[in-house]
C-alpha cells in the first residue's frame, strides 16, 4: 500500500468486502391432506350441446383436452347430474367454444347456473348460431369453436367421459395471416387455475423445439418477442 502512495500520490484503495453468500435451504415438500386432481392449468371453455332452436344449453369444462392427433380426438368430462349430461347422451355431438377474456363473467356464469332453469344464451346476451357439421350451435361470440362427434362414453364414479372426434373448426377471420396460418394468441383465451380464472399471455416464453435450434435462431426469436412486449406495454 505504501508502495502505491508513492507512486500515485493517493492511498490505495480497499477493496469492498464481498457478501456473504447464504446457504440456501432444501425446499420441503409438505403432502397434501388427501389426494386430488391438481393438474393446472386447464384451459376454460363453454361447450354448448343439444338442438339449435329448441334445448340448446352452455355447460362450462375445464375437465378437457387432446386425446389423438389423426383423427383428431378429443374429450370432456362432464358430471352425471348436469342438465348438459341428458343432452350429451342423447345427441352425442357438442361444440367446444374458447372464450376470449371479454367473455369471462358468461363462462363462469354458464358453469353455475342449470340449463334445466334457464336459457343461458338469451341471460348472457349470446348468440347460437349454426355449426356446420353437427346440429347443436357455436356460440358466435367466441372466437374458436370445435365441433365434435362422440366415439364412446367412459362411465366414471364422479363424471363421464364423453371421448369424441373434431370433424370441423371455425376460427375468426382476423386470427388468420395473408398465408392463412393461425395466430392464436389473438383470441386472448382464458386458463382455469385452482379455482380462478387467469387471461393466457399473448407473448410466448419459448415456442416449441426452441431449445435445440441454432443460437443464431434463438437470439432471432427472443428479439420478436422483446418487440411485441414493448409494444404491449404501449398499448397499455
Amino acid at each position: 500500500m505504501n508502495e502505491l502512495k508513492k507512486k500515485t500520490g493517493k492511498p490505495a484503495e480497499k477493496k469492498a468486502a464481498k457478501p456473504a453468500v447464504r446457504a440456501e435451504k432444501p425446499l420441503k415438500k409438505v403432502s397434501m391432506a388427501k389426494p386430488g386432481t391438481m393438474l393446472f392449468p386447464l384451459p376454460a371453455v363453454m361447450v354448448s350441446c343439444g338442438k339449435a332452436g329448441e334445448d340448446a344449453n352452455i355447460i362450462t369444462v375445464a375437465w378437457t383436452g387432446t386425446v389423438n392427433t389423426e383423427p383428431p380426438m378429443v374429450y370432456i368430462s362432464v358430471r352425471k347430474s348436469r342438465h348438459s349430461h341428458g343432452l350429451l347422451m342423447r345427441d352425442r355431438e357438442f361444440v367446444i367454444n374458447l372464450p376470449s377474456q371479454d367473455q369471462v363473467k358468461a363462462l363462469d356464469w354458464c358453469g353455475v347456473r342449470s340449463g334445466r332453469m334457464v336459457d343461458k344464451f338469451k341471460e348472457m346476451n349470446l348468440t347460437a348460431a349454426p355449426a356446420e357439421k353437427v346440429g347443436c350451435p357455436i356460440i358466435k361470440e367466441c372466437p374458436v369453436h370445435l365441433e365434435c362427434k362422440v366415439v364412446s362414453i367412459t362411465e366414471l364414479p364422479s363424471h363421464d367421459m364423453f371421448l369424441a372426434e373434431v370433424v370441423n373448426v371455425q376460427v375468426n377471420e382476423d386470427m388468420l395471416d395473408s398465408k392463412g396460418a393461425l395466430h392464436l394468441e389473438k383470441a386472448k383465451l382464458i386458463a382455469y387455475n385452482h379455482g380462478k380464472y387467469y387471461p393466457v399471455p399473448r407473448v410466448s416464453m419459448m415456442r416449441f423445439g426452441e431449445s435445440v435450434m441454432k443460437d443464431s435462431t434463438k437470439k432471432r426469436l427472443d428479439a420478436e418477442r422483446k418487440g411485441k412486449r414493448r409494444a404491449a406495454r404501449r398499448r397499455g
